[in-house]
């Protein structure tokens, strides 16, 4: 994966209000990490995200609350790879 101008670290769960500032906030270039109760959004619809930016989920996370991610559209990451996206970005905003 090339440089990421903005990742965003979203741990909220879907009906927070900080989840969709977050989903407003993105644009080209971006890319959305799930954590902690944000998986949640995964079994109730990736059609929120904007097209063309990448959607990755923490593994753990993902398991700890029995998610299927077998779809496609979200990329399971582990903490090693979590610390990779945070390098790969310009800037870094958690929600």
């Amino acid at each position: 994966m090339n440089s990421i101008h903005t990742l965003h670290i979203l741990n909220k769960m879907p009906e927070h209000p900080r989840s969709t500032d977050c989903q407003r906030a993105l644009q080209p270039g971006d890319a959305l990490l799930l954590i902690e109760s944000a998986v949640l959004a995964i079994a109730t619809s990736n059609k929120k995200h904007k097209t063309g930016v990448p959607v990755f989920a923490l593994a753990p996370d993902v398991a700890a609350r029995g998610l299927d991610c077998s779809a496609g559209a979200v990329t399971l990451v582990d903490f090693p790879a979590m610390v990779d996206l945070t390098a790969l970005a310009q800037k870094v905003i958690c929600w």
